[in-house]
């Protein structure tokens, strides 16, 4: 539970672990320090504990609250266990190291290092606005870039990159936390996932995902983009699923922002297009365009028009869960034809568009700071 009841007592042992503290406790784990006495080190301790499902009556043992919840508690132990099993196959600075993980009493528990630092949430509440300029956004993105590249690689995709979900370490480090999203992705297996996302920082295909809005790289870095938006605003962007109807996002690059550049702002919102195909489609790519030397497909407009009213400043939604059918995400997003894709991050070709047609929108509902009665830029999909 929240506030950690049924977390082990200081003292307790788990094999060549004991507890020190108990410094983490949410709705499906409760996170420990913990001493290494084989290898005489501090460890961080994360064990399985979906506080709705299971407790902790007495001793060591998880026990479930009712036989009910038997297969819902052991489809969330196994994959628990394949996301430790995830993690413990990267070694890359950026990504949380696992050195090892087990099941026993019951439940399940992976030992990592103690981190010290503190979520980009946490620390954008504690910093001064101008902290984050181009030189920090830098620090946190390419470092994040190596450990999405080395993911993306194998086929996995983290999906549920957030301010919440990336620790800005005390030595000037990022490194992103919590898979709890993540699926490894065979080519050959469609599946219904149940991905756990939060609405702002999730693009449209994490919703329903189709043959023309797969999942892969780009949909992480959109994530990412996002939460740079965040970082830079102290907003969260607007959901995918309002964007997709009516873009009234404002744009970073149309935004008084002193110490970020025009580049770096205008690659960040690519990055966070509306639609898969019109962000940057792997990792090596946006690495490309930030450096300066792949510049977006010239059918990607960046000349946006924001609306007249910013969104009032605020936090964020608490993640959600959206199922949907899957198929295979390491397929790219429809294509771009065309050349010049060269560098290092070839691009996929994408299909012509046509020119974005204006009509009215009609007022279902009255005027909030976010919607007023006027034109909406719809682009209309060719037909097949």
């Amino acid at each position: 539970m929240q506030d950690g009841s049924d977390a082990l007592a200081p003292g307790s042992r788990l094999g060549e672990f004991e507890i020190r503290q108990t410094i983490g406790a949410g709705g499906f784990g409760i996170v420990y320090r913990a001493w290494d006495e084989a290898l005489q080190r501090e460890v961080a301790l994360k064990e399985y504990m979906p506080v709705s499902l299971a407790g902790r009556g007495g001793g060591e043992r998880v026990t479930l609250r009712s036989r009910m919840n038997e297969e819902t508690f052991a489809l969330g132990l196994q994959s628990f266990v394949n996301e430790a099993r995830l993690l413990a196959r990267f070694d890359q600075p950026a990504l949380v190291k696992v050195f090892r993980f087990w099941e026993g009493n019951g439940t399940a528990y992976m030992a990592m290092p103690l981190y010290k630092g503190r979520t980009l949430r946490q620390l954008r509440k504690d910093s001064p606005p101008d902290t984050f300029d181009d030189a920090w956004l830098r620090a946190l993105i390419f470092p994040l870039l190596g450990a999405l590249e080395v993911m993306h690689g194998a086929e996995v995709y983290h999906r549920d990159i957030a301010p919440d979900n990336i620790l800005w370490c005390d030595d000037g480090r990022p490194v992103l936390l919590d898979f709890g999203a993540a699926r490894l992705v065979l080519a050959d297996r469609t599946q219904n996932v149940t991905a756990v996302l939060k609405p702002q920082f999730a693009p449209i295909e994490q919703y329903a995902e189709t043959q023309t809005m797969r999942q892969g790289p780009w949909t992480d870095l959109y994530a990412l983009a996002g939460t740079c938006y965040f970082m830079l605003t102290g907003r969260a962007p607007l959901p995918a699923t309002a964007r997709v109807l009516s873009d009234e996002l404002v744009p970073l690059a149309r935004q008084p922002l002193p110490g970020c550049s025009r580049r770096m702002l205008e690659m960040l919102d690519w990055a966070m297009a509306v639609r898969p195909q019109d962000r940057p489609q792997s990792v090596a790519e946006f690495r490309e365009a930030l450096a300066g030397r792949l510049h977006p497909p010239a059918d990607v407009d960046l000349a946006y028009e924001p609306t007249a009213v910013v969104p009032p400043p605020g936090g964020f939604d608490k993640t959600m869960q959206a199922t949907m059918k899957m198929g295979s995400p390491a397929t790219p997003a429809p294509s771009r034809a065309g050349a010049g894709a060269g560098a290092a991050g070839a691009r996929h070709a994408r299909p012509a568009r046509r020119a974005p047609t204006t009509i009215p929108r009609r007022c279902t509902t009255r005027p909030t700071a976010a919607s007023c009665c006027r034109p909406s830029r719809v682009r209309r999909s060719r037909p097949s």
